[in-house]
């Protein structure tokens, strides 16, 4: 996926990978010290202070295997773990007069490790802190305390924040990642929703158009040849809307729509009353109302029966009106199967898609039936006037 330039730490964290399981085992070298001085016999009990050397160590390396599994992290394991750490640290530091102070640091690496991203971490690092200054401070001065105390402190936050930081880079690059999908799964819905129409439309007109070349055919040559340049026409120009529409360029027009909107219904032996007032309106808006002219004028066709169908367009200075009506079979009167359309009463995919569609750009759109017979179809949208100059109005 491709880096923004704002998001340097995101690039940072794309190129190195957060600590492993194995980076934090090297901190166990901080009581190397204390070791030689065992091993040299330089406290007394050298072999319990072994076994409490090796008990530290496998503790210490079980706490942080388990903490650096997310998977592990908020069960109970990791924490009695860090308990035994705990206990034994503990232990060497008391049992040998303050000594082991270099055990506080670790475990509180460890306690970052297990505790990071819980409430309980500031108190668990702090008081680790604070009993390790008191130690050092009762057995080697204020001095040793304080720094004793300040480097349990640094060593069990900086490890957390670290380790968050990297969590979180994780975490917002697969949030990142969904968005994309979902942007693309969007992207997907709009295109087959613009392919349903276009090719819905076109396929109506195409059959309308050859069922008139056949009435017309046997009585007037003529005019049956002219339905026949309209079908190659339409086809054209079906080819070149699915050409921008794979391109990501189709804007509908709504004079366009009207105009193809009375040749199919004259087509029909429907008769079409179009009627469009009010000032011109932006690109935009006019589009979304060429879908829903286009989706309304298919469904009369396929559906209705019908015998007028009247289209209206009201402009207004911020909203504009559209209207379709039928006199028709009305609700109900679909063929069965027919997925959308006037008289179906469940809307449809065309239906949905244009509310859907229309709902994005601040319009509603509303279907039902119109009185006893017909069908009526009804859009509202605000003009905005920021998409551009306005269509130019059909006359």
């Amino acid at each position: 996926m491709r880096k923004t330039t704002g998001a340097p730490l995101d690039d940072n964290m794309e190129r190195h990978k957060p600590p492993g399981k194995f980076a934090f085992l090297p901190w166990l070298l901080m009581i190397s010290g204390d070791v030689q001085d065992l091993a040299k016999g330089a406290f007394p009990h050298p072999w319990l202070g072994g076994l409490g050397v090796a008990a530290f160590a496998v503790l210490y390396t079980a706490t942080v295997m388990l903490g650096l599994d997310r998977a592990r992290l908020g069960t109970r394991t990791p924490r009695l773990l860090l308990l035994g750490v705990a206990v034994v640290a503990y232990a060497l530091s008391l049992g040998y007069g303050g000594e082991w102070l270099m055990c506080f640091p670790v475990l509180s690496l460890a306690a970052g490790i297990v505790l990071r991203g819980n409430r309980a971490l500031a108190f668990a690092v702090l008081g680790i802190a604070a009993s390790a200054g008191v130690i050092a401070g009762w057995h080697s001065g204020a001095e040793n305390a304080m720094i004793t105390g300040y480097g349990s402190v640094m060593s069990g936050m900086v490890t957390a924040s670290v380790l968050r930081l990297f969590e979180t880079v994780a975490e917002l690059r697969e949030t990142r990642e969904e968005l994309a999908r979902s942007a693309v799964e969007r992207e997907r819905l709009r295109f087959s929703r613009d392919l349903h129409d276009l090719l819905g439309h076109t396929m109506s007109v195409i059959v309308v158009k050859a069922e008139a070349v056949r009435r017309l055919a046997p009585r007037n040559l003529d005019a049956a040849l002219g339905q026949a340049a309209d079908i190659e026409a339409v086809g054209r120009q079906a080819l070149t809307e699915i050409r921008e529409a794979v391109t990501g360029y189709r804007e509908g027009s709504l004079t366009t729509e009207l105009d193809r909107a009375r040749s199919v219904l004259d087509a029909s032996g429907i008769t079409a009353d179009i009627r469009q007032s009010g000032p011109p309106l932006p690109p935009q808006t006019a589009a979304l109302l060429g879908w829903v002219v286009r989706e309304g004028v298919t469904n009369v066709v396929r559906h209705s029966r019908a015998q007028r169908c009247v289209i209206e367009v009201r402009g207004a200075e911020d909203r504009v009106h559209l209207e379709i009506s039928d006199d028709g079979r009305g609700v109900g009167s679909s063929e069965p199967g027919s997925g959308s359309g006037s008289g179906s009463g469940s809307g449809g995919n065309g239906l949905k898609g244009l509310a859907e569609r229309l709902a994005a750009g601040g319009g509603s759109l509303a279907s039902g039936p119109d009185g006893k017979r017909g069908f009526r179809l009804t859009a509202e949208l605000p003009v905005d006037e920021s998409d551009g100059d306005g269509e130019e109005r059909a006359a």
